[in-house]
């Protein structure tokens, strides 16, 4: 199948305003993507793109005074399978991880593990390790907490979650990933494009998504907290230790957002 995605972001200020972007797909997706990936913005102003330290796709330019609007397009080939589900993923042993997953079980701004390992060893710690203990925890989260726009707030963490019980869904995955670094499992936090593809079309739809991915024997597989189902179509676009690490916009100075759309449809074949 093809996938259509898409955004435009923009945004009014005053003044000239550096700005960092991360909008682009993951360099794990470049191979699907059909012809190139368009980013511009307007007025015409230079993107400078580099890699950040976890791999991700990163933009730099300076919006001019008045400010800026973001358009980006790709066309994205995908299996159309659903998430993998791997029962028999094990957890490995802390000595056994490779030295570039141990910062994914470590405290991070938004995944407060201090506060939440004696909580999560409380609920989680009878269950078999490895994927059940991951699923657990997901299943767990999923109907703790309510899902809600009007939840959304940048500065709560994952025990501000746990204490609320609602929010949107990086709060979700931002639970999730805590209680599993709390039970020696790393996790890594998740953004990018996921449309409703092979579900009944969302009354609150979410093209761009927060989820999670734990480290199961030797390799990442995903997990979706506020969804609890595999899904189909799901586009990365950048992984961090939580979401101040893949901010799709970071200014340096004040900033208004004017307009935000997002696209992530299936291209269907008449």
């Amino acid at each position: 199948m093809e996938i259509k995605v898409g955004f435009e972001i923009a945004y009014a200020a005053v003044q000239p305003t550096p700005m960092v972007i991360m909008l682009s797909i993951h360099p794990s997706r470049f191979s699907d993507i059909v012809g190139t990936e368009r980013i511009v913005a307007e007025p015409d102003v230079p993107i400078g793109f580099y890699r950040d330290i976890f791999g991700n796709v990163c933009g730099r330019l300076v919006a001019p005074a008045g400010g800026v609007t973001l358009r980006g397009s790709a066309l994205v080939r995908d299996s159309g399978l659903p998430d993998i589900v791997m029962p028999t993923a094990q957890q490995l042993p802390i000595d056994q991880l490779p030295d570039e997953v141990l910062q994914y079980l470590m405290p991070s701004r938004y995944c407060e593990t201090d506060k939440l390992t004696d909580i999560a060893w409380s609920l989680f710690g009878n269950t078999p390790e490895g994927w059940a203990r991951v699923q657990a925890i997901v299943e767990f989260v999923h109907n703790h907490v309510t899902f809600g726009y009007q939840h959304a707030h940048h500065m709560k963490s994952a025990h501000d979650v746990y204490e609320q019980g609602a929010g949107v869904c990086r709060d979700f995955a931002h639970l999730a990933l805590t209680f599993c670094r709390c039970m020696n499992i790393p996790a890594r936090y998740c953004t990018g494009y996921m449309g409703d593809i092979g579900i009944p079309r969302d009354p609150a739809p979410m093209d761009f998504s927060g989820w999670f991915q734990v480290y199961l024997s030797g390799q990442w597989y995903t997990f979706d907290a506020r969804h609890n189902h595999p899904r189909i179509g799901r586009i990365l676009m950048g992984t961090g230790r939580d979401a101040a690490d893949v901010a799709l916009t970071t200014s340096f100075g004040r900033m208004d957002l004017v307009k935000f759309v997002v696209v992530s449809d299936e291209v269907v074949v008449a």
